[in-house]
């Protein structure tokens, strides 16, 4: 009674397969044999401009829409903080949004903002500061007022700035409860061992920091001469000219401080351990190593992505989590400056493969010094970073702020224009070389935070961690 209907619709179904497949003729093509006419692409100029203070504008025109967004970058940054002071760059950042101006309170100031859809924030990195303001094209002159009293006359209101202090206090109480973020911080300081960028605020040295220093601290950094912007969107050269003239213009230009030397390249090499009873280990190990001047900033940067900066094909997500299923999450990353660059790996796993997790990444490094990378893997990485990096210009806000950056490092004028040609023309016998010259287990500053009575023991001779407290 059931079959029949259910026999007929089969066979229909199935004929309608068959049909269908014949209809469309032969299997198509895998994806990775197309052919096709290689894509070019032209990095798009910013007019660059610099005021009679000393501001450098990096302007980019674009219509298309009624916004304009101005970046900024200030070079300071964190590793400024006066010794026994760690917080002080922080906390200027934050309190010169929030603390009001000398014309306007802090609550007005939020009242005319909102007023006008303007959107304004200010971060402080380890390196730089960064100002971030967006706004409609009809409301620019308002906006543009708004902005330079915040950052020309801030008040750094008192109650603002303790405030800040208190919120400050309490992300270091939260960030116990977030390994990731601990592992990675401490971890900062080992690389950073001796030198003003491995520090980082504690509650003792916020009790140390009074109103008074983020305005001494504001004054030092804060000039004309020291920040350079990037103004895209909705207006033209001579209107961005005119109207940071007419706003900050009468800014006055100072000293600016000597820039920080580079790290000495002498980290607390060795294997630590945060003690703490949690379901899973966060592991994370590096060292320093070729900068972004180096030429070997190229072929570096393509074997970090075959190493573990790559995703799902690269070897140590390949061989930790698709193959061994240790981790969740692992991989490797590349921080290159100008002066200098940190290599390191990273792995997040269940507290009783912790050793067997670090055995295998530290195989994993060892095996390509020994020449093992291969052309595929070469071209798989070179193919993947240059078609990537066209995604760091898909804005005219990110092409003017990547002219920002080239600046601020100092970098060549045409350091972006040949990137990709000196991505491609990594060969693997530069890969191999490079491995070779740089990772070297000996000079890794390993970090595990974790439960260490339930670690599992290591498949190889790994030498007894270092207990270490973090400091509250």
């Amino acid at each position: 009674k059931y079959c029949f209907p259910f026999l007929v619709s089969l066979v229909l179904m199935t004929g309608g397969v068959r049909s269908a497949q014949a209809a469309s003729g032969p299997s198509l093509p895998s994806p990775d044999k197309l052919k096709y006419v290689p894509l070019q692409f032209t990095l798009p100029q910013t007019q660059r401009v610099v005021l009679d203070n000393g501001i450098v504008l990096h302007i980019l025109e674009n219509h298309e829409l009624p916004l304009v967004n101005i970046n900024a970058l200030v070079k300071t940054g964190t590793m400024y903080d006066p010794q026994g002071k760690a917080g002080i760059a922080e906390l200027t950042a934050y309190v010169m949004r929030t603390g009001g101006t000398k014309k306007l309170s802090s609550t007005e100031i939020d009242k005319q903002l909102d007023s006008i859809a303007a959107s304004v924030s200010l971060s402080m990195s380890l390196e730089s500061a960064r100002i971030n303001f967006s706004i409609l094209k009809e409301n620019l002159g308002k906006g543009i007022d708004l902005l330079s009293q915040i950052l020309i006359q801030p008040a750094f209101e008192n109650d603002k700035f303790e405030l800040a202090v208190q919120l400050k206090k309490e992300e270091l109480r939260r960030i116990k409860d977030d390994p990731q973020k601990l592992a990675f911080r401490e971890f900062n300081k080992l690389i950073y061992a001796n030198d003003p960028r491995g520090s980082f605020s504690s509650s003792k040295s916020l009790a140390n920091i009074a109103r008074n220093d983020l305005v001494e601290f504001y004054n030092r950094f804060f000039l004309p001469n020291n920040i350079i912007f990037a103004v895209s969107g909705d207006i033209t050269r001579e209107e961005a000219v005119e109207i940071f003239r007419r706003y900050f213009g009468e800014w006055k230009a100072g000293k600016i401080p000597a820039y920080l030397p580079p790290p000495a390249g002498k980290s607390k090499a060795g294997l630590y351990c945060i003690d703490k009873e949690i379901a899973q280990s966060t592991i994370v190990s590096g060292q320093f190593t070729t900068s972004k001047t180096d030429p070997d900033f190229y072929s570096f940067t393509v074997l970090d992505f075959i190493i573990g900066s790559g995703g799902f094909s690269s070897r140590i997500f390949s061989a930790v989590r698709n193959n061994e299923g240790l981790a969740y999450s692992a991989g490797s990353f590349y921080r290159a400056k100008p002066a200098y660059g940190v290599f390191g790996t990273y792995a997040f796993t269940k507290t009783s493969s912790t050793m067997k997790t670090l055995s295998l990444i530290n195989s994993i490094l060892e095996k390509i010094k020994t020449g093992t990378v291969t052309a595929g893997e070469a071209y798989w990485a070179k193919q993947s970073i240059i078609n990537g990096f066209v995604f760091s210009f898909d804005t005219p806000e990110h092409i003017a702020w990547q002219q920002v950056n080239l600046e601020s490092e100092k970098l060549p004028a045409d350091f972006l224009i040949n990137y990709r040609n000196k991505i491609e023309k990594v060969s693997v016998k530069d890969l191999n070389d490079t491995a070779v010259r740089y990772l070297d287990k000996t000079k890794n500053s390993v970090l595990i935070l974790g439960d260490s009575k339930k670690f599992d023991k290591p498949l190889s001779a790994i030498a007894q961690p270092l207990l270490i407290t973090p400091e509250e």
